[in-house]
């Protein structure tokens, strides 16, 4: 079956109606928010008489204190455990690539000469050369001369030695 497409004017239409209830639903959320915060107050945090003497409100402020100490260890307890299970699921990270196994692309191969290879990992701050026959000794080369008898024609060789295969023959 061929499905009609949508017309771009119905589209846009559906698309504001959609846009308009979820800025609405957005408020909502927002004003539940505020009413909720205000119930919580209200229920755990009464309003304080300030009325009365001196020391009344000495020992209010004590109590204040105590309270906000409490929290504030109840606080700093909670971010110890979040670091440490931040730590714990690092380590699990680490523990599961490890196990997976890191795939190692293909490399290319670049064609590079040794000094530039240098220049690239120390950079171009340091100059080096890798001319490595600069600081080899000058050595000279000895010509050793081999005896004339070997270099002489090969044929005559040949026949010195089948002279020497027939004495043995018959003998």
């Amino acid at each position: 079956m061929s499905e009609k497409k949508m017309t771009s004017s119905r589209r846009h239409h559906l698309k504001s109606v959609m846009l308009s209830i979820a800025a609405t639903m957005i408020e909502q959320e927002k004003k539940d928010i505020i009413a909720a915060k205000a119930a919580y107050m209200a229920e755990h945090c009464a309003k304080p008489s300030v009325s009365g003497d001196q020391s009344a409100l000495m020992d209010f402020c004590k109590k204040l204190h105590g309270l906000i100490d409490k929290v504030d260890e109840e606080r700093y307890d909670m971010e110890a455990k979040v670091v440490k299970a931040d730590k714990e699921i690092e380590d699990l990270r680490i523990k599961v690539v490890d196990l997976a196994g890191v795939k190692k692309p293909a490399l290319k191969k670049v064609r590079m000469s040794a000094d530039a290879m240098l220049k690239a990992l120390l950079g171009s701050k340091h100059t080096v050369n890798m001319d490595l026959r600069a600081n080899l000794k000058q050595v000279k080369k000895e010509v050793k001369e081999e005896p004339g008898e070997a270099v002489g024609d090969w044929r005559k060789n040949i026949e010195d030695k089948a002279d020497r295969k027939k004495m043995f023959e018959t003998s």
